[in-house]
């Protein structure tokens, strides 16, 4: 698999560092300015006023964590392709840390009030720049190493006779995955009832991260003359299918769910896509294209064996 390089990860890391150091110069040029305690959270029910504040020690210690985080994760995870993504997230975090610092410069007696679509158009704008600058520098970085086979040319075959006919299914999930789709499911009218409106629409959130969740905690992956089929094992889609005239080859590999395709779920990376549940064993499908299609299920090496054997006969392997 095609690792980050060290160039590459500096690269990352540089907007994170860039929109710390502005944020900190900031902070520090007007400390005089700002209150003991910063508002940090406004409501959007009552004309945007301050209704949560933090100590400014406390803010800083957030604040820096956040960006600190933010920069590890794009550190760990960027490709080539992604680059001008870190750029766009440290322009964006960027850019609303300074428009709080803006919101907190007022008199003591003054009512703070925040105006979010302006604090989201200077962050957009700010994420927009950087991400054109990110964009811009993926000149100076090698192209991504194209994906090889994923075996011998060969590969593995199962054993059929001219008459035989054969299919391979089997289920496969992620626990933890099942748990937090429950609980973002759960929490979605505990949030529409309890939390006062409009700021209950955020509860809805729970739907878009529950919803695509559930669907994907367990799958069932098949093989046979249709080729290779992998759908959700809970609702009717979403659902994968790669003809056997689309296969050029299968095999087996072990794969690292945070290192190869950055998370859990469906995963798009560069030259492959996959379903992961786990890291560990996974039938790899290569497409006629080059891309690659990695499902993670046990008993995968049959799976690669059969797919083999039924794109033969097909006139494709």
């Amino acid at each position: 698999m095609n690792h980050s390089t060290p160039r590459l990860r500096a690269l990352a890391a540089l907007p994170f560092v860039l929109a710390l150091a502005a944020h900190l110069l900031l902070f520090t040029r007007w400390r005089d300015a700002l209150p003991a305690e910063l508002a940090t959270h406004y409501s959007l029910g009552d004309g945007g006023q301050a209704d949560g504040w933090t100590s400014r020690a406390g803010y800083l210690v957030i604040s820096t964590a956040l960006i600190a985080g933010l920069a590890a994760v794009w550190c760990a995870f960027v490709r080539r392709r992604s680059l001008w993504g870190a750029w766009a997230t440290a322009g964006f975090i960027g850019g609303l840390f300074v428009q709080l610092l803006r919101t907190n410069l007022v008199d003591a007696f003054e009512t703070q009030v925040s105006a979010p679509a302006v604090d989201l158009a200077v962050a957009g704008t700010a994420a927009v720049a950087a991400g054109l600058a990110g964009l811009a520098l993926t000149s100076v970085v090698p192209e991504d190493e194209p994906v090889g086979r994923a075996g011998p040319p060969d590969g593995p075959r199962l054993a059929l006779g001219a008459g035989e006919v054969a299919g391979w299914s089997r289920s496969t999930g992620s626990r933890p995955l099942t748990v937090l789709a429950f609980l973002a499911l759960a929490a979605t009218p505990v949030v529409l009832l309890v939390v006062a409106w409009p700021d209950a629409l955020l509860g809805l959130l729970g739907l878009v991260v529950g919803v695509p969740g559930l669907a994907l905690a367990r799958v069932r992956v098949t093989v046979d003359r249709h080729g290779l089929t992998v759908r959700s094992g809970v609702l009717p889609r979403p659902r994968v299918r790669i003809a056997l005239d689309e296969i050029a080859g299968a095999d087996v590999r072990d794969v690292d769910a945070l290192g190869d395709f950055g998370g859990w779920g469906y995963r798009v990376r560069a030259h492959r896509t996959g379903v992961v549940l786990r890291s560990g064993e996974a039938l790899v499908v290569r497409r006629d294209s080059g891309r690659e299609f990695a499902v993670t299920v046990p008993d995968a090496a049959t799976a690669a064996a059969l797919l083999n054997t039924l794109a033969e006969r097909h006139g494709k392997v």
